[in-house]
């Protein structure tokens, strides 16, 4: 492995073990780190459940999705999401995949439908006016597995990304990205929040018959703006927080 701050892996270590406990990823899913020394290279565990990761797991890839680890440990099959991600954005430091529940729905509906993901409260502003949708068939038919397991499907998910932070994955899950493993984990989280949020508004204005388009009053983009940057002021006072609740200190 090339060098990395130990404090760095320890952020990492405690990103998996975070976002196990706060329900965004099970005995599946990822999360990484670029290395800031090697931009061309970024770390990652081992394919293991995110909730069991140590320091002695993280292994690390170059920006084609070969791992580099003196020890021949594999990584995850998707390490392709993270790979063509950072090759396509520079500015992204972590990315994230999960199959967080609430957020699988919201994947499912098709372009232009009035109920795709959008922001629905202030912590979620980073959401923005619009969600897009991965849609892997278009890259390889519709008799694949849904995995990401090529730099080129990494790729065509970095394209449907653009410069969003959240990507859903039809029937899959979401990517989510960020300039530290602090704002990408604390997206992921109010990504999962705002999701059950968005169904519980729509199934209120469904029961009380205003199912419309204009039935929620959504965030609007200036709003989702100014929101995203205040929210971005404060990362570490949450991250305090579930990095106890995971380590089984809170109160």
């Amino acid at each position: 492995m090339v060098s990395a701050d130990t404090a760095l892996i320890d952020d990492l270590v405690t990103a998996n073990h975070i976002l196990f406990t706060e329900g965004v990823v099970d005995g599946f899913g990822h999360i990484s780190v670029r290395n800031p020394g090697h931009p061309e290279r970024f770390l990652i565990a081992r394919s293991m459940a995110p909730g069991l990761v140590t320091a002695a797991d993280i292994v690390e890839c170059d920006l084609q999705g070969q791992v580099h680890d003196a020890q021949g440990r594999r990584s995850y099959v998707e390490r392709f999401i993270h790979s063509a991600i950072y090759a396509a954005r520079p500015e992204v430091h972590s990315v994230i995949h999960s199959h967080s529940p609430a957020i699988i729905p919201f994947g499912l509906l098709r372009e232009g439908s009035h109920a795709r993901l959008r922001p629905v409260c202030h912590m979620s502003g980073f959401l923005g006016s619009r969600t897009p949708v991965f849609e892997i068939r278009h890259s390889v038919g519709d008799d694949s597995d849904l995995l990401i397991r090529s730099q080129a499907l990494g790729l065509a998910l970095a394209q449907s990304l653009g410069g969003n932070a959240v990507a859903l994955m039809r029937g899959h899950g979401s990517v989510t990205v960020g300039y530290s493993i602090q704002q990408a984990v604390f997206r992921a989280i109010y990504t999962e929040g705002n999701a059950r949020l968005q169904m519980q508004a729509l199934q209120l204005a469904g029961a009380a018959g205003d199912a419309g388009a204009g039935s929620i009053s959504y965030l609007s983009e200036a709003e989702s703006q100014s929101a995203s940057a205040m929210n971005d002021e404060h990362l570490d006072r949450p991250w305090q927080l579930w990095k106890q609740r995971a380590q089984g200190l809170a109160l």
